[in-house]
């Protein structure tokens, strides 16, 4: 990974992002991170959240915060506000979403017997579309191992499993984040994101379930503590700022506001 001041900064037009432990610092969105995003927005930047967090996060994200769309529970939709209305896009149907749900808590129920010291995660209730499982959010912080033993157990369980910084994702379908931010920047923006090949997009994330973006994106960025992940990181990011978490995201600001 190369220090982000290495990272060409002219050209970028649009800023993706995941939210916990990039965006956020301790579970806490601080004033510096905000304001960050706003800074962005009103220098003609797109800004896009691609987040594991669960779709009632993410209507308040996007009717309130200063953001162009969000792309919410590791890809299985896309939010945005429009003509003073929330809009939404999901992968699958409605039907379709209310009987994974279903088939999710038996799945719940047996990784919370077979993984000691894990739960699901508080957000669960507000999710329509995967299980999130906790493992150093609000419980005692599990180690690493853990959280691969739960997504093996997701995975035997017929779903796809990303492990993030707080919790591990599992939900029925092919589909992720980079696969969602696709079909939105399609959709909505008339662009195609070619891999490797849209030099005006910057990525940042900290974890695992952010290395389809890392790999996709050749201006990829990581906040320092991804490191953390060391060699479990499959794609790790181009670049790497000096400062972690929301400070890390403020420093990726800045640099990328520095000759506008």
């Amino acid at each position: 990974m190369k220090p982000l001041r290495e990272l060409e900064s002219r050209g970028v037009t649009a800023v993706l992002l995941d939210i916990d432990d990039t965006l956020t610092t301790d579970g806490k969105l601080t004033a510096a991170a905000y304001s960050s995003l706003e800074r962005l927005k009103c220098a003609g930047l797109r800004v896009i959240p691609v987040t594991g967090r669960p779709a009632g996060w993410c209507d308040h994200i996007a009717r309130m915060w200063p953001v162009d769309a969000v792309v919410g529970e590791n890809g299985a939709f896309y939010f945005w506000h429009a003509g003073g209305k929330l809009q939404r896009r999901y992968h699958h149907d409605a039907a379709t979403r209310a009987r994974n749900l279903e088939r999710l808590r038996a799945v719940a129920a047996e990784i919370v017997a077979a993984v000691e010291g894990c739960a699901v995660a508080a957000d669960q209730a507000y999710r329509e579309t995967d299980l999130a499982m906790d493992y150093c959010e609000d419980v005692p912080a599990l180690p690493l191992e853990a959280a691969e033993r739960i997504a093996q157990l997701m995975r035997a369980a017929g779903l796809t499993a990303k492990v993030s910084s707080i919790h591990v994702n599992g939900w029925f379908g092919g589909y992720d984040k980079l696969a969602m931010t696709r079909a939105l920047f399609a959709e909505r923006f008339g662009t195609e994101l070619a891999e490797n090949g849209n030099e005006s997009v910057v990525f940042a994330g900290d974890s695992p379930n952010d290395a389809p973006m890392f790999r996709y994106f050749a201006r990829s960025v990581g906040v320092a503590n991804v490191r953390r992940f060391g060699a479990s990181l499959e794609h790790p990011p181009a670049y790497v700022t000096a400062l972690p978490a929301g400070a890390g995201f403020a420093e990726l600001a800045t640099h990328l506001l520095q000759d506008r």
